[in-house]
C-alpha cells in the first residue's frame, strides 16, 4: 500500500499544506482515490475539493492550492447571512420550483442552466433543505416540505447501528472500487436499487449509467426477491455492448444475494455500498427520487 504523505489529517477543513499536495498530485495525473489515499482524507473530500473553483471560459479547469485557499477562507467567515433569505428573486424561484414539484436537487441544477452569467441566483440542495426544515436558517416556510417528494414536515433520522441488516456473504465493499469509477469518465459502471409499492409488494429495478444517466428499468412482475433480481439484470446487462458492462453499485439489500452468479453471467464487477448511505451512488438515488414522483403509474406498469 502506497504511505500517507500526509499522516494526521489536519481537522476538518482541508489545510494549505494538504492543498498543496492534491494541486501537485492533480497536475501529475493522480486520480481522486489516489490522492485520497496520499494526502489522507476521504475521496468524496477530494473530489469537492477539485471542482471547488469554477473553470475560465474555453479552458479546462486548473486546481491551484492558494487560490483555493482563499476561496475556503472567505466561505468560512461567520457569522453568515442566509442567502435565502438576503436574496429575494433567488427564494422566489426557490418557492416557485418548489411548488411544481421540483426536488431541492432539480433545482440547484437548474438554477446553474437557467441563470449561467449570475452567480446570486445558485444556491445548494443541503441550504435549501436546511431553508426549510431549520427554521431561523432564513427565507423558506416550513409548509414547503409537503412539496418534497418526502412530504416530511421533519428529517429522517439515521437508523443506529445495531439496527443495520445482515452482511450478504462475499460481497465487495465499494472501497475496493476502481477510482475510473468514481470520476465518471468511462462509461459503463452502472448504480442500482429497487423501489417498492406499498406493503413491499411490488417492485421496479433501476439501474443508472454513472457517466451518462441513462436509465434502464427492471421488469419484476411477479415478485423482487433474489432470484427475480437476478434473471432480471442478466437479462438487460445481456441488450448492451461488453463496453458498457463493466461494473454495477448496490446497496446491501438481501436481493442481489445472488450477486456472484450475477458477476459471471453477466460479465460484471458488482460492489456494494456502506449500509445507510444511499449517497454513495447517488445518481440511482436522485432518479429513484423523481421515479416515486410518479410512483403508481409507475407500479401499474410494472406489475401489469
Amino acid at each position: 500500500m502506497i504511505p500517507s504523505i500526509v499522516e494526521e489529517p489536519s481537522g476538518l477543513r482541508l489545510s494549505f499544506v494538504e492543498r498543496e499536495e492534491i494541486a501537485c498530485l492533480h497536475a501529475a495525473g493522480q486520480g481522486v482515490r489516489a490522492i485520497a489515499r496520499l494526502v489522507g482524507r476521504n475521496p468524496s473530500t477530494i473530489s469537492r475539493e477539485l471542482r471547488r473553483l469554477p473553470a475560465a471560459p474555453g479552458r479546462s479547469r486548473i486546481y491551484r492550492a492558494s487560490t483555493a485557499q482563499a476561496d475556503a477562507d472567505t466561505r468560512a467567515r461567520r457569522p453568515k447571512d442566509a442567502k435565502l433569505a438576503t436574496c429575494l428573486p433567488l427564494r422566489w424561484e426557490v418557492q416557485n420550483r418548489l411548488k411544481h414539484h421540483h426536488s431541492p436537487e432539480q433545482i440547484a441544477r437548474r438554477l446553474v442552466e437557467d441563470f449561467p452569467e449570475e452567480v446570486e441566483m445558485r444556491v445548494s440542495h443541503e441550504t435549501i433543505y436546511q431553508s426549510i426544515y431549520v427554521q431561523g436558517r432564513g427565507g423558506l416556510k416550513r409548509e414547503l416540505a409537503k412539496h418534497l417528494r418526502t412530504g416530511r414536515a421533519l428529517r429522517k433520522p439515521h437508523r443506529k447501528q445495531a439496527e443495520r441488516r445482515g452482511r450478504i456473504p462475499g460481497m465487495v465493499n465499494i472501497s475496493e472500487r476502481p477510482a475510473e469509477v468514481e470520476d465518471r469518465a468511462v462509461p459503463g459502471h452502472w448504480e442500482g436499487d429497487l423501489i417498492t409499492g406499498a406493503a413491499n409488494q411490488s417492485a421496479i429495478g433501476t439501474l443508472v449509467e454513472r457517466s451518462t444517466r441513462f436509465v434502464m428499468l427492471l421488469h419484476l412482475p411477479a415478485d423482487h426477491g433474489a432470484s427475480a433480481v437476478q434473471e432480471a439484470i442478466v437479462a438487460k446487462m445481456a441488450d448492451l455492448p461488453d463496453l458498457l458492462r463493466r461494473s454495477l453499485t448496490w446497496d446491501q439489500g438481501k436481493e442481489l444475494s445472488n450477486h456472484v452468479a450475477i458477476a459471471a453471467q453477466a460479465d460484471l464487477d458488482i460492489y456494494f455500498c456502506d449500509p445507510h448511505s444511499p449517497w454513495q451512488r447517488g445518481s440511482n438515488e436522485n432518479t429513484n427520487g423523481l421515479l416515486r414522483q410518479y410512483f403508481p403509474t409507475c407500479m401499474e406498469s410494472a406489475v401489469s
